[in-house]
This record gives structure tokens, C-alpha cells and sequence, in this order.
């Protein structure tokens, strides 16, 4: 679990991200999971959209795709999710 200040520090790391996902009128499946957690594997934070067609609810999302990447939800803001997950390989942010 992160703590406000972790999670204060990863905002602003990922206030320079774009979506590297879009999830639209599909929802989370599978494969899209899969993804996630290999491109949280190489860059540790990434931003998820979710588009105006999407039939869930936002949050819902993301505590799915959290829940299947093995993430921690950092932010909700907008249609927009940020999630981290610590690299076991290429670790590249040191939370304080």
C-alpha cells in the first residue's frame, strides 16, 4: 500500500505521461491485462484512458486492472488512471 506521500511523489512523475492504454467500449479483458503488466514491468508507471464509450464505471476499471496487473492505483483524475508497480527487473523510481 502506498502512503500519501508515495503516492503525492508519483503524481507528479506521471504529470508528464501520456495513455500508453485506452480502454473503450470492450472493458478489460484478458489480453489487455497481460499488456499492462509487461509495460508496468519495463516503465513501472503508466497512464490508462478510459474513452467516453467505456459501459463501466471508472473505478471499476481501474481497481480491475490493478487488481489483474498486481498494481496500485496512484490517481484517478478525469478518465484517466495512473498505476504503478515496482519493477523486479529495471528499476528506475525510489519511492522516499
Amino acid at each position: 500500500m502506498l502512503t500519501g506521500k508515495q503516492k503525492r511523489f508519483l503524481r507528479s512523475k506521471a504529470h508528464h505521461l501520456d495513455p500508453i492504454f485506452q480502454v473503450g467500449k470492450g472493458g478489460v479483458n484478458e489480453n489487455m491485462v497481460k499488456q499492462i503488466a509487461e509495460a508496468l514491468e519495463a516503465r513501472e508507471l503508466i497512464k490508462v484512458s478510459v474513452l467516453q464509450n467505456c459501459e463501466e464505471d471508472k473505478t471499476i476499471v481501474a481497481d480491475e486492472l490493478a487488481e489483474g496487473s498486481g498494481a496500485e492505483i496512484v490517481q484517478i483524475i478525469g478518465n484517466t488512471i495512473v498505476l504503478y508497480k515496482e519493477s523486479a527487473e529495471n528499476k528506475q523510481i525510489t519511492l522516499p
